[in-house]
C-alpha cells in the first residue's frame, strides 16, 4: 500500500513538474545597436507559437516551456537562438547582417523575401554606400549591381547620368528606368533646362535625381525583369528603381551628425605639348616664317627694323613659358558636406527628421553644385493599429554654376577646346593686365582664335533648381488578412537656368548682331530659361494575404492608380548689347530691340492603371507570381490609349537552408510584357501655335500611335553553398521590343528632320544577356570579418526586320559639319560605327582609306561602311571587398566596361598636322605625325579607340570610437574615415577619359561612346566623421 502511494505521489509530481515546465511564460527586450527593436520577430522553434516586439522592443510568449528555444529576427540583422534554460525574461541584441538585409526586397507595390522572390531583384543598403561622395543617387549603383550600367555624360557636378538595365529598350531616347521613391513615380523628364546654344553648342540638362541626399536612402531596389517590373506596365521595360528613404527605428532619441571635406583635382590621360616641347616643334618651321616675314616687310617698304619686328611676331614661338592648359582654366577643388538627423520614436508614433548641406566645387573654374536639403519622415498608428499614416516630405534647394562647355561646338570650339589649343608660348595677358586677344603675334584681333582665360571669365551661367517630394500614405487593417491603401503624393519642381556672354569679347558668328539703327556690330548675349513641374499621385491598394496551412500560403494585390504630369517653361533670350553693360541677365531687354525673344510652353499627361498581383507558395517549394496591369495614356493615339501588360513568374526551391556543401538553390523562370511611354508629350495629336497673331498647326497627328511594347523572358538560379558562405545568382534574358516609335517626316517613310510625325516602325530590337553575381564570406568571426562581392553582365543587342538606315552619333568640330559616325539598320547592334577604314600615310602624308572593294583608295575614291564595332559595352563588370577588425573597417570598390569603342571626337576636331603648322597646340604625337598639313581630317577608325577600362571608384578607412569618455560627453559612438574616389584607372584610350557619354543625338537617336571636348574627371580625397549622440 505504501509503495503504490509512493508510486502515485512521484506520478502526481513528474506531471506538476512536467505542466510547470511548459507553462512557463517568457518576456524580454529584443534591441539592436541604436536601441529598443521594434517589429522583431520571436518564435518557439520547431513550433507555430510566437510574437512580435512592441514600438518598446518588449516581447511576451505564453506557454513558451522552460527549455524552449526562442528564435529572434529581423530584416537586415543576424538571427539569433537562445534557450531559454528556465529563465522567465530574456534580452537578446541583434547585429547587422550584410547578407541578411538582402533576404526582404521593396517590389513594386509591397514586399517580398528574396528567396519567395521569382524575379530579377537587386538590393542595395545604406551600408553599401555609406562615405561614398555622390551628388546623385545613381552613382552609388556604378559597379555595384549585375546588369546595370550607369555612365554620367561628364565629371562635371550634378552632370546628367545614362542609366540602363539590361540595356536598350528602343532606339530613341527613353531608356532610362522608372524611378519610385517612397511609392510615387518620378515623371521621368529633365527637372532644369538645358544649356542654350549661343554659337558654340548647347549643353545637357542636369541630373534630375540631384535633389535626394544619399544620407536619407535607406535602400535602393532595382526590378530587372517582366517578373518584378510588369506590374508598372507601360513604364516598366527599362527596368525600374525602387529608393526607399530612411524612418526612426528606435525608441531612444538619437541625434546624428556628418561631415567630410574633400579635396578633388584633375585625373586624365591627355597630354598636350608643354610650352617647351612645342618651341622645339615650331622651331625649324620659325626659321623659314620669320624669313618670309622679313621680306615680305622689306618688300612692302618697311625699315629694317620694322621687318625684323615682323619677322618676330611672325614665329609661333612667342618667347613664353609658363603657360599649361591645365592652370588656364581648371583648379584643385574644394567641397564640404554637413548632415544632421534627428530620430525619436513613442508607442504609437515614430518621426525621423534631416538637415544637409553641401557644397561641391567642380574642377574647371566657375563650376559647381550647392545642395540644400530637408527630409521629414513620420509614422503615426491609430485605433490601437488598425489605421497607420505615413508622411514624408523631401525639400531640397539646388543651384549648378556651369562654365561653357558644350556637347556640339563646331570649329572655334568651348571653353575645354580654346584651352588646349591656345599655343602654350604664347601669354593670356598683356603687359597692361588686359587679354591678349592677338595670338601668335597676329596683327589685329581674332575672333576665331579665342583666349581661354577671356572666355572663362566672360561667360556666366547659373541654375537654381527647388524641388518637393511630399507623399501621405495610409493603411487601414480591415482585417488581419486584408489591409487597404492609399497612397497620395506630389512632385512638384520650378528650376530657371540663367546665362550671360558679356559684350567684351568677340567671336565669329557667336552673340552678336548688327543694330539697325547705327549700322554697328553689338556684342554679348543672356538667356533666362525655366521650367515647372507639378505632378499628382494617386493609388489604391487592396492587399490580402493569407497562410492557410503550411503547404499554400497566398498573397494577392489589387489596386487603381491615377497619374498627372504638369509641365511648363519659358525662354527669353537677347543679344547685341552696350559693351558698357555689366550685366545682361537682370536687365535681358537691354540689348537689340529686334533681337530680344520670348517663347513659352505647356503641357499636361494623364496615365491611369488598374492593377493586380498574386503570389503563391505550394508546398513550400513552388513559388508562382502572376500580374497583370491595363494603363491608359493621354500620350498614344485615339485607337491606341489602353493597353494590357501581363507577366508570369515560377520559382521552384530545390533546397532551403540545408547544410553542408550546397545549402539553398532555388530556379526561376519569368515571362512578360512591358511598355515604354517616356517620349515626349502631344507626340500623337496636331499641334497649334500663333506667332504675330496667325495661327499655324502642324498636320503630323498620329491617331494611330500605340506604346513600344517589350516581350521578355528570362531564367536564373539563386544559390547559397559552403554553410552559406558564397551566395549569389545567375541570370539569362532576352528582350524583344516592338512597334518602335520614332519621329519620321509627315509625308515620307523613313527618319528624317524637324517637325516631325511620330510613327511606329516596323522591326525588333533584341537583347539578351548573361548575369553573374556572388558574395563571400571569407571570415566571420567576433573580432574579425572580410567579405568579397563581384558581379558581371554580357550584353548584346540587335536590329530586326528593320528596313531604314537611321543615321545617328552626331560629329562637331572643323570640317565636320554633317558629319555622323554611327547607324541603326538591319542586323547590326544600335550605335554600330560606320565610317570610312584608315589604313595609314603614303608618302606624301595623304590619309590612305579603304574602297568598296577593300582596295586602298584616296578620299575621293573612298567607301563608308559598317566597321564591325559599337559604342556599347558588351560587358560589365564590378567587385568590392570589405574587412572589418574590431572597430577599424576598409573597403574598396572597382568597376569595369570592356568590348565596345569609342569615338574620339575631339582628336579628330582638333589633333591634325594643318592645326599645329597653323600655331595651335596638339599632343607631340600628332605634331611628329607622318601626315600633310593639308590632309583633312575626315571622320574614320583612325579615331576609332577600344574604350576598355578598369577603375577603382572607391577606398575608404575607417576607426570607430566608444567607450566611456565618449559617454560622459553623451555620444554614443564616433567614426572617422578617409576616403578615396577615382584614384586608379586602367584604360588604353587616349582621351580625357573613358567612361564618357556626350549628346550626340541625330535624327531623334541618343548617342553612346563619342567623346567630344566633355568636362574632364577628378579624383578626390575626402576626410569625414559620423557622430551619434
Amino acid at each position: 500500500m505504501k509503495n503504490s502511494l509512493l508510486k502515485g505521489l512521484m506520478v502526481f509530481l513528474t506531471m506538476l513538474c512536467t505542466s510547470l515546465t511548459y507553462s512557463q511564460d517568457v518576456s524580454g527586450t529584443v534591441s539592436d545597436a541604436s536601441g529598443p527593436l521594434p517589429g522583431a520577430s520571436v518564435l518557439v522553434k520547431g513550433t507555430t507559437k510566437g510574437a512580435q516586439t512592441d514600438f518598446d522592443g518588449k516581447f511576451t510568449i505564453k506557454n513558451a516551456g522552460s527549455n524552449a528555444v526562442l528564435v529572434f529576427s529581423y530584416i537586415g540583422l543576424k538571427s539569433q537562438e537562445v534557450n531559454v534554460a528556465g529563465r522567465s525574461n530574456v534580452n537578446v541584441t541583434l547585429k547587422e547582417d550584410s547578407a541578411e538585409l538582402k533576404e526582404v526586397v521593396v517590389i513594386g507595390y509591397g514586399s517580398v523575401k528574396k528567396k519567395d522572390a521569382t524575379g530579377a531583384v537587386d538590393q542595395l543598403s545604406s551600408k553599401s554606400f555609406d562615405n561614398v561622395g555622390a551628388p546623385s543617387p545613381a552613382d552609388l549603383l556604378r559597379g555595384k549591381v549585375s546588369g546595370v550600367q550607369v555612365t554620367s555624360a561628364s565629371g562635371e557636378p550634378g552632370a546628367g547620368a545614362s542609366i540602363r538595365i539590361r540595356g536598350n529598350s528602343s532606339i530613341r531616347s527613353g531608356n532610362g528606368p522608372l524611378i519610385v521613391i517612397d511609392g510615387v513615380p518620378l515623371d521621368g523628364g529633365d527637372v532644369s533646362a538645358g544649356g542654350s546654344d549661343i554659337g558654340l553648342g548647347s549643353s545637357s540638362a542636369r541630373n534630375p535625381l540631384n535633389f535626394i541626399n544619399q544620407n536619407d536612402i535607406e535602400s535602393m531596389t532595382i526590378l530587372k525583369d517582366a517578373s518584378s517590373t510588369a506590374i508598372y506596365g507601360s513604364r516598366g521595360a527599362n527596368g525600374v528603381i525602387v529608393i526607399t528613404t530612411k524612418k526612426s527605428k528606435s525608441k531612444e532619441s538619437q541625434l546624428t551628425y556628418s561631415n567630410s571635406f574633400t579635396f578633388s583635382t584633375l585625373a586624365s590621360n591627355l597630354k598636350m605639348m608643354s610650352a617647351d616641347q612645342f618651341a622645339g616643334k615650331v622651331a625649324s618651321g620659325d626659321v623659314a616664317r620669320k624669313a618670309g616675314a622679313i621680306a615680305d616687310a622689306l618688300a612692302n617698304g618697311k625699315t629694317q627694323a620694322e621687318a625684323n619686328a615682323a619677322g618676330e611676331a611672325a614665329k609661333f614661338d612667342q618667347g613664353g613659358r609658363s603657360y599649361n592648359w591645365e592652370d588656364a582654366i581648371l583648379r584643385d577643388a574644394f567641397s564640404m558636406n554637413h548632415d544632421v538627423s534627428f530620430t525619436k520614436s513613442s508607442d504609437n508614433s515614430s518621426t525621423r527628421v534631416s538637415i544637409g548641406a553641401s557644397n561641391t566645387e567642380g574642377v574647371v573654374n566657375k563650376t559647381g553644385l550647392d545642395k540644400y536639403t530637408f527630409s521629414f519622415n513620420n509614422s503615426n498608428d491609430f485605433f490601437g493599429g488598425a489605421l497607420k499614416v505615413d508622411t514624408k516630405v523631401n525639400y531640397s534647394s539646388l543651384r549648378d554654376e556651369a562654365a561653357l562647355i558644350s556637347n556640339n561646338a563646331g570649329y572655334i570650339g568651348n571653353l575645354i577646346g580654346a584651352a588646349m589649343y591656345w599655343n602654350p608660348t604664347d601669354k593670356l595677358y598683356n603687359a597692361n593686365g588686359s587679354y591678349n586677344v592677338r595670338p601668335n603675334g597676329a596683327s589685329s584681333n581674332s575672333n576665331t582664335f579665342i583666349n581661354p582665360a577671356l572666355l572663362s571669365n566672360a561667360y556666366t551661367d547659373y541654375t537654381n533648381t527647388q524641388k518637393l517630394l511630399a507623399s501621405v500614405k495610409s493603411t487601414l487593417k480591415i482585417s488581419d488578412n486584408l489591409n487597404y491603401q492609399f497612397l497620395f503624393g506630389v512632385e512638384t519642381s520650378n528650376s530657371t537656368r540663367k546665362y550671360q556672354l558679356d559684350p567684351t569679347i568677340d567671336i565669329q558668328n557667336v552673340a552678336q548682331a548688327t543694330s539697325q539703327v547705327d549700322g554697328q556690330l553689338k556684342f554679348g548675349q543672356a538667356g533666362i530659361s525655366g521650367i515647372e513641374k507639378f505632378n499628382k499621385t494617386f493609388e489604391h491598394t487592396l492587399n490580402y494575404n493569407k497562410t492557410f496551412n503550411e503547404n499554400f500560403i497566398f498573397d494577392a494585390l489589387a489596386g487603381y492608380s491615377y497619374y498627372q504630369y504638369n509641365a511648363s517653361g519659358s525662354d527669353f533670350s537677347g543679344k547685341g548689347y552696350n559693351a558698357l553693360q555689366k550685366n545682361l541677365i537682370d536687365n535681358i531687354e537691354g540689348g537689340l530691340l529686334n533681337q530680344f525673344r520670348a517663347s513659352s510652353f505647356r503641357n499636361q499627361t494623364e496615365l491611369q492603371s488598374y492593377f493586380g498581383r498574386v503570389n503563391a507558395t505550394l508546398y513550400k517549394k513552388l513559388l508562382v507570381t502572376a500580374t497583370l496591369r491595363a494603363d491608359g495614356s493621354t500620350k498614344l493615339g485615339a485607337s491606341n490609349k489602353y493597353d494590357y501588360f501581363p507577366s508570369l513568374g515560377l520559382g521552384y526551391k530545390v533546397f532551403e537552408d540545408k547544410t553542408g556543401l550546397v545549402n539553398s538553390l532555388k530556379v526561376r523562370a519569368n515571362y512578360g510584357i512591358t511598355g515604354n511611354q517616356e517620349f515626349a508629350p502631344n507626340s500623337a495629336v496636331a499641334r497649334a501655335s500663333y506667332n504675330d497673331n496667325n495661327q499655324s498647326t502642324d498636320s503630323n497627328a498620329n491617331d494611330k500611335l500605340k506604346w513600344e511594347t517589350t516581350t521578355s523572358l528570362g531564367a536564373g538560379v539563386d544559390f547559397a553553398l559552403f554553410n552559406n558562405r558564397l551566395t549569389g545568382t545567375v541570370d539569362y534574358f532576352q528582350r524583344d521590343t516592338q512597334d518602335l516609335i520614332f519621329p519620321v517626316p509627315a509625308a515620307a517613310s523613313q527618319p528624317g528632320p524637324p517637325s516631325p510625325r511620330n510613327v511606329n516602325l516596323p522591326g525588333n530590337l533584341i537583347n539578351q544577356g548573361i548575369e553573374v553575381s556572388a558574395n563571400y564570406k571569407l571570415i566571420d568571426s567576433e573580432k574579425l570579418t572580410w567579405d568579397i562581392a563581384a558581379n558581371a553582365s554580357f550584353l548584346s543587342n540587335k536590329m530586326e526586320n528593320f528596313a531604314g538606315f537611321i543615321q545617328a552619333g552626331a560629329l562637331n568640330g572643323q570640317g565636320l559639319s554633317g558629319a555622323y559616325a554611327q547607324v541603326v539598320t538591319n542586323n547590326e547592334p544600335i550605335y554600330s560605327y560606320y565610317m570610312y577604314e584608315w589604313r595609314g600615310y603614303d608618302s606624301t602624308g595623304a590619309s590612305i582609306y579603304a574602297d568598296a572593294a577593300g582596295a586602298d583608295a584616296t578620299l575621293g575614291l573612298a567607301a563608308k561602311k559598317l566597321v564591325g564595332k559599337q559604342g556599347l559595352p558588351k560587358m560589365n563588370l564590378g567587385f568590392s571587398t570589405n574587412v572589418t577588425y574590431k572597430n577599424f573597417d576598409a573597403a574598396v570598390s572597382f568597376y569595369g566596361a570592356f568590348g565596345h569603342y569609342l569615338y574620339n571626337n575631339t582628336a579628330n576636331a582638333y589633333f591634325f598636322k594643318g592645326a599645329f603648322e597653323g600655331g595651335r597646340n596638339v599632343p607631340a604625337s600628332v605634331a611628329t605625325s607622318a601626315q600633310a598639313q593639308g590632309d583633312p581630317n575626315s571622320p574614320s577608325t583612325k579615331y576609332l579607340e577600344k574604350g576598355d577600362f578598369l577603375r577603382m571608384g572607391n577606398l575608404t578607412l575607417g576607426y570607430t570610437f566608444t567607450g566611456a569618455s565618449l559617454e560622459k560627453l553623451k555620444i554614443k559612438s564616433a567614426r572617422f574615415f578617409v576616403n578615396g574616389q577615382n584614384l586608379l584607372l586602367f584604360t588604353n584610350y587616349s582621351g580625357f577619359d573613358p567612361e564618357v557619354n556626350t549628346d550626340k543625338s541625330l535624327n531623334g537617336v541618343p548617342s553612346a561612346g563619342i567623346d567630344y571636348l566633355s568636362y574632364p574627371r577628378s579624383k578626390a580625397f575626402a576626410l569625414g566623421l559620423n557622430v551619434t549622440f
